[in-house]
């Protein structure tokens, strides 16, 4: 370990953000890299447990105690190819990931002479990707080339994670997708002042010296000039990936006034503010300028949409959130070092707005002075019984909302995706594809990230889209080198 008493010296400290009205002038990244002192310092109260809890936190298998130990050592090379044997995007998940691995870190209990306070994992491993780019993100060409093609569909982290894998494998790789940019939702859905895209960019151009040739514009299933079926994509491949994220929102469903103008998927309002910041649109069709927000859903999405709407002059911002508001500490139903069910602050709701628990819209109310438009919610609180939320008499009321935002989550994949062909679908429309192999009902058509589990985290998406390429270079080769092959890294033991 670093420092065996660094978690009894060191306090924990996270990296700087800027202040509130800087952060609502401009839609830069508000949080900041940890200098390099400082990410020693904390890196130093790693504790390397015998038993690293921080491993059950993250799917990914990321080695942290080894590389907090690097950094702590000055060892900046050995750290930056630590973290890159089991992460192809640490600058991306360590931006944007809810960081499941410091609430399993052992420092999160009580202990007797120290407080509860994790090791600030997600800030050193964004530090630790952040000094790779200042030091130029070399390629990783193959060696040879294999003569097999893959196609893969989508460019979120699970597509880009599997292309990335299987074209340092020696496979030639297509990236199909059907925005003008590549990278899904870390592109167009996730706000500039949480990602920068020029991150993203960087790592794209990476991916195109290591030989990813990335089509855009292409809808697979679409019927406009230049999309493709599925059926003609497995006629010149040997594999098709379909890796399209779960993107179907879901809808207020036979709420009274959901016809009115001025309501919004939160994936149409999101994208359409990203595309104004990297100069792609001149202006944004949904504008929360001088109007009252309402955002129905208390999630990141939910929130992403407040901190947008802040940034775009609201006049009042409301999240409403139908689950009651959980407790301020510890939950008993989820104990460390599962993920605490706990309430919590994003960087958004620091900026400002209400949130308001336990409510559910029975009805949106048409403006009196714009017909046609959508002017307030009536709400009522809610209570649990028997598993339903069931509504408490006389505790009805209305919320003006003169735009309402709706980011209640995802119910599957697009659908048109896969049209002509009898792609197998489960119980909740996700293509329907084995847990370990990933192949689908399809010969050749193979399945990750949230297209196959459904909405999920950007760790989660990484690794399916990992354990898809070795599953698929397994099928094209006969053995699984992206499982066997030496890794760049060794870590090295006393």
């Amino acid at each position: 370990m670093g420092k065996p008493t660094g978690f009894l010296e060191t306090d924990r400290e996270g990296p700087l953000k800027d202040d509130r009205e800087e952060r609502l002038g401009n839609f830069a990244e508000l949080e900041h890299r940890l200098p390099v002192v400082q990410a020693k310092e904390q890196a130093g109260r790693c504790m390397n447990c015998g038993v690293p809890f921080c491993h059950t936190g993250c799917p990914l298998g990321n080695a942290i105690p080894d590389w907090n130990d690097l950094v702590y050592r000055d060892r900046t090379e050995a750290a930056i190819a630590a973290l890159e044997a089991t992460n192809n995007f640490p600058e991306i998940t360590g931006r944007i990931c809810p960081a499941p691995c410091e609430e399993a870190c052992v420092l999160r209990i009580d202990l007797p002479h120290a407080p509860s306070s994790p090791v600030t994992i997600r800030a050193i491993e964004r530090e630790i990707a952040d000094r790779a780019f200042d030091r130029g993100l070399r390629p990783r060409r193959a060696e040879r080339a294999t003569g097999k093609k893959v196609i893969v569909v989508g460019s979120g982290p699970a597509g880009l994670a599997c292309a990335q894998q299987l074209a340092r494998a020696g496979h030639a790789v297509e990236v199909i997708e059907r925005d003008r940019e590549v990278g899904g939702l870390l592109r167009y859905g996730i706000p500039d002042f949480k990602l920068d895209k020029g991150v993203l960019t960087q790592r794209v151009e990476q991916m195109r010296e290591e030989g990813v040739v990335f089509r855009t514009g292409v809808a697979v299933g679409g019927s406009n000039d230049g999309d493709e079926s599925l059926a003609s994509l497995r006629t010149r491949a040997d594999v098709v990936v379909l890796a399209t994220g779960s993107t179907r929102a879901r809808d207020l469903t036979g709420v009274p006034g959901r016809e009115l103008g001025g309501i919004h998927l939160a994936m149409d309002y999101l994208p359409a503010q990203n595309r104004v910041v990297s100069g792609e649109a001149k202006s944004t069709p949904i504008d929360a300028k001088d109007r009252d927000v309402v955002i129905l859903g208390g999630g990141d999405t939910g929130s992403d949409c407040l901190g947008t709407a802040l940034r775009q002059g609201a006049r009042s911002v409301t999240q409403i959130e139908l689950m009651p508001r959980p407790p301020d500490d510890e939950n008993p139903e989820t104990p460390w070092p599962h993920w605490p069910l706990i309430y919590r602050t994003s960087s958004s709701q620091e900026e400002g707005g209400e949130r308001l628990f336990a409510i559910l819209t029975q009805r949106l109310i048409e403006s009196s002075t714009e017909p046609g438009h959508v002017g307030a919610l009536e709400v009522v609180e809610v209570e649990r019984k028997d598993g339903r939320f069931v509504p408490i008499e006389g505790i009805e009321r209305k919320i003006p909302a003169t735009l309402v935002l709706l980011a209640m989550g995802f119910v599957g994949p697009e659908p048109s995706t896969w049209s002509g062909t009898e792609l197998a679908l489960d119980g909740r429309q996700n293509v329907l594809a084995d847990t370990t192999r990933f192949t689908t009902s399809e010969a050749g058509i193979y399945a990750c990230g949230d297209a196959r589990r459904g909405q999920s985290l950007v760790v989660w998406a990484i690794w399916e889209g990992r354990e898809c390429a070795r599953s698929v270079d397994a099928f094209l080769i006969g053995d699984e080198r992206l499982r066997s092959q030496p890794q760049r890294w060794v870590p090295e033991r006393p």
